[in-house]
C-alpha cells in the first residue's frame, strides 16, 4: 500500500519539543516500514494551527488526495490532532476522505474501520478540540500576565524598537522587553519633524516624506517607504511610550474592546506634546484639501487600466475639492513620484478615446453578426457541456442538502453541541446551495437562449441600441468592456487596448 505522511506544528516552541516535524516523520516511517507500507510523498506543516483549514500543505493534500486515481491509499499521521483540532472539520474531511476511498491512519490512536471505531476516532477528536480552546485561553492568560509585568509578548517590535532580555527567565529562556533602537528611533523622529517643518523651507506630507526617505536610501528594515507607514508611525501612541497588548482577536483580526487591552509603559521616542501637534496638524491639512484618493463609484477603466511606465494598475484620484477626475499609478500613489515618473491621466479623456474606439471597430452591424454566427454555430457544442454542468451542479445540490441533514440529525440527536462553529458550517452549506441554485437558474436560460433565430434585422437593431448605452450608460459601458477588454497599457503619447482576437 502506497501512503502520504502529513506532519504539523502549531509553533516553533512546539517544534523544539517532541512533537518536532523531524521526529514526526521518523516516527511514522519506522511505523510504515514495520507495516511494509511504501511511503510516497510527505506533506509538512510548519508553523500552522489545527483548528484552521486554511494550510497550504493540508489542502494540496487533500487536493492531490481526490485526483483520478488518487496517487496515495492512506495518509498517515501522527496522531489525530495533528490532522485536525476541530471535531466538525475532522469528521467532515475524513468523510470526504472515505469517499474517495483514501483511509486516515493515526500510528498512536489506531482504531477499528467499524462503527465503534468511527465513535472513537470522533472522542478523540472532540478532546483534541476541547483541549486546543483550553490551552488557548491558558496561554492567552499568561501572555496578558507577561503583558501587565511589562514584558513584550511579540516576536517583531514596532518600528523604532527592539526587544532586550531581561533579567527574569521564563520557560522559554529570558523574558523580553521593549527598547528603543537607536538608529530606528532617529528615523521616527526625522519623520515627526519633517511633518511638522518640512524639508528646506517646503512643507512635506506623508507621500513627501516618503520620497524624501527613497532618494536618500534610506530604508524601512530592508524594504522602500510607504504612505501607509508613514502613517502608522505619525499616529501610533506607541512613541509617546504607551505601548497595548491584546488589541486584536488573534483568528478574526477583529479589534477588541479597550477594557481589554493591557498597556505597557516603554520609554518613549516622541514628546506627547510633539504627537498632539501633529495630530492637530493632520486634522488641519484633512480639513484644508481632499488628498487623491480612491473613489468609490464604479469607473469606466479600472482593473483594466495598467501604467506603460512601471506596469502597475491605475485608479481613480481626485483633486482638489474632488472636482478634477483622473487615472493615477497606484505605484505612484503608495510609493511616490521616486518610484515611477508616470503622469496623471484625465478620467473623462481617456474614457471618450477607449469608448470611441471600441464603438468605431467593435459595436458595427458586421462586427456583431460574426459574433451571432459564432453563438450559432457554439450552440449546439455547448448544449452538451451545457446538459453535462447542469448534472453536475444537480448532483452538488443533492451532496449539500445530504449533509445539511446530517448536521440537523446530528444536533436534534443530542450528538453534537449546536455552537457557533457548526453555525458557521451551517451557514457556509446554505451559501454554497444558493450559489448552485443561482448556477442552475443560469445554466438552464443560457440552454433555452434562440440563437438560430436572430435576423439581420435584430442584428441592427441591437448594434444601434448597444451603440447608444455605450456612449450613455457608465456601468452598462464598464460591463461590456471587461467582457472585451482584457489590459489598457496608457503610456505617454498612446493608449494600447488588448483584448480577444475574435471580437
Amino acid at each position: 500500500m502506497v501512503v502520504a505522511l502529513y506532519a504539523r506544528v502549531s509553533t516553533v516552541r512546539q517544534a523544539e519539543k517532541d512533537l518536532s516535524i523531524p521526529d514526526q516523520i521518523r516516527q511514522m516511517e519506522d511505523w510504515c516500514k514495520a507495516k511494509g507500507y511504501k511511503v510516497g510523498v510527505k506533506y509538512v506543516e510548519a508553523g500552522a494551527s489545527g483548528t484552521d483549514a486554511k494550510r497550504p500543505a493540508f489542502q494540496r493534500m487533500i487536493t492531490d488526495a481526490t485526483l483520478s486515481p488518487p496517487p496515495f491509499d492512506a495518509i498517515i499521521i501522527h496522531s489525530l490532532s495533528r490532522f485536525f483540532r476541530d471535531s466538525l472539520e475532522f469528521g467532515l474531511y475524513e468523510r470526504k476522505l472515505n469517499k474517495i476511498g483514501v483511509k486516515l491512519i493515526s500510528i498512536t490512536q489506531q482504531t477499528s474501520d467499524d462503527p465503534s471505531g468511527e465513535m472513537a476516532r470522533k472522542i478523540f477528536s472532540i478532546f483534541d478540540e476541547y483541549s486546543s480552546k483550553e490551552n488557548g485561553k491558558h496561554t492567552l492568560r499568561a501572555m496578558n500576565e507577561n503583558a501587565r509585568q511589562g514584558f513584550f509578548n511579540g516576536s517583531r517590535p514596532p518600528f523604532g524598537y527592539q526587544t532586550i532580555d531581561s533579567e527574569i527567565k521564563g520557560r522559554h529562556g529570558y523574558k523580553k522587553r521593549l527598547a528603543i533602537n537607536p538608529t530606528e528611533a532617529s528615523i521616527v523622529k526625522q519623520i515627526y519633524k519633517l511633518y511638522l517643518n518640512g524639508h528646506n523651507g517646503k512643507s512635506l506630507g506623508m507621500k513627501g516624506i516618503a520620497n524624501h526617505f527613497t532618494e536618500r536610501g534610506i530604508s524601512m528594515r530592508g524594504k522602500p517607504w510607504r504612505i501607509q507607514k508613514i502613517q502608522d508611525i505619525l499616529s501610533s501612541k506607541t512613541y509617546t511610550g504607551e505601548y497595548y497588548f491584546n488589541q486584536t482577536d488573534s483568528k478574526t483580526k477583529k479589534k477588541k474592546p479597550k477594557s481589554e487591552w493591557i498597556r505597557l509603559d516603554i520609554e518613549s521616542i516622541i514628546e506627547a506634546e510633539t504627537f498632539r501637534s501633529t495630530e492637530e496638524l493632520r486634522d488641519a491639512r484633512s480639513h484644508e484639501r481632499v488628498p487623491p484618493r480612491m473613489v468609490n463609484n464604479p469607473t469606466l477603466l479600472t482593473g483594466i487600466l495598467k501604467c506603460g511606465c512601471c506596469g502597475s494598475g491605475m485608479t481613480l484620484a481626485t483633486g482638489k475639492g474632488g472636482k478634477y477626475k483622473y487615472y493615477k499609478c497606484t505605484t505612484r500613489i503608495n510609493k511616490g513620484n521616486a518610484h515611477c515618473s508616470s503622469k496623471n491621466i484625465p478620467m473623462d479623456k481617456l474614457d471618450e478615446i477607449v469608448l470611441g474606439r471600441l464603438v468605431k471597430c467593435v459595436f458595427t452591424p458586421e462586427r456583431i453578426n460574426i459574433i451571432a454566427d459564432n453563438l450559432r454555430s457554439s450552440s449546439k457544442k455547448s448544449n452538451e457541456q451545457t446538459d453535462q454542468q447542469l448534472q453536475l451542479f444537480q448532483q452538488e445540490l443533492k451532496a449539500i442538502d445530504a449533509k445539511m441533514d446530517r448536521l440537523y440529525e446530528a444536533v436534534e440527536s443530542g450528538f453534537l453541541p449546536m455552537d457557533e462553529t457548526l453555525q458557521v458550517r451551517a451557514e457556509k452549506l446554505r451559501v454554497r446551495r444558493q450559489d448552485v441554485l443561482i448556477e442552475l437558474s443560469s445554466i438552464r436560460r443560457i440552454s433555452q437562449t434562440p440563437f438560430s433565430t436572430i435576423s439581420k434585422r435584430h442584428i441592427e437593431a441591437f448594434s444601434k441600441a448597444l451603440r447608444s448605452r455605450l456612449v450613455t450608460n457608465n456601468d452598462f459601458s464598464k460591463g461590456y468592456l471587461k467582457l472585451l477588454v482584457n489590459k489598457i497599457t496608457v503610456n505617454e503619447e498612446e493608449a494600447i487596448i488588448e483584448g480577444d482576437s475574435k471580437v
